[in-house]
């Protein structure tokens, strides 16, 4: 595994230690058995965005911190070392090469558009790989806040509910996050998404 993801490993460990939640409990909590929990933590395997977005839900946690660390301070510099802003503070541009990111299970990537995320909002470039969805085999999740995607590339499946619509280029679509819905490549190329999720973290209680 990258030392990206056994980074983040790391950090959902210290996190869930520092909630007091043992990786049993947490795994009770989720559905989820104690040595997927283990796994993840110790960077052996990927989550899906269902088990993911599970686990930070569970723990208050946002994606910033996750992707970053809590000691993470944005580059002021640009490749040529010139400063990002005239006062010497934390730019607000981030350039592709800047973005911080995840691969997930079943072929989904999320890259960070955006350094501030104080408002409680995940604004992401989203990835599915030919065949990738959100969950595997079918199966629904659900979580707080609501959310909003525009395809750029490729043909994305959504299912929300019994209801299930298909999105391509140029197209957009809007959702309550409390129905269960499951996001999915329907073509023969990757989906390349921008995609908001709003108030995901006001309520942590409900189960994905």
């Amino acid at each position: 595994m990258t030392e990206e993801l056994e980074g983040i490993g790391d950090r959902l460990r210290d996190e869930r230690t520092k909630a007091g939640i043992s990786q049993r409990e947490l795994a009770r909590r989720l559905g989820l058995s104690p040595s997927l929990i283990s796994q993840l933590e110790s960077g052996l395997s990927k989550p899906s965005v269902g088990t993911l977005y599970a686990i930070v839900t569970e723990l208050d946690l946002s994606l910033d911190k996750l992707l970053r660390g809590a000691d993470h301070s944005p580059s002021t510099s640009s490749p040529g070392g010139k400063a990002a802003v005239a006062n010497g503070g934390p730019s607000p541009l981030v350039h592709p090469y800047d973005r911080e990111s995840i691969d997930l299970d079943s072929g989904v990537r999320w890259e960070q558009l955006s350094r501030d995320t104080d408002q409680g909002i995940d604004f992401l470039h989203a990835v599915y790989e030919v065949g990738g969805a959100s969950t595997p085999d079918e199966s629904l999740m659900r979580h707080n806040g609501k959310e909003y995607g525009f395809i750029i590339s490729g043909r994305l499946g959504i299912q929300l509910g019994f209801d299930t619509y298909e999105l391509e280029p140029g197209d957009s679509i809007g959702f309550d996050s409390t129905q269960p819905h499951r996001l999915f490549n329907v073509g023969d190329e990757p989906v390349h998404a921008i995609w908001f999720v709003v108030g995901r973290t006001n309520d942590h209680r409900i189960s994905p």
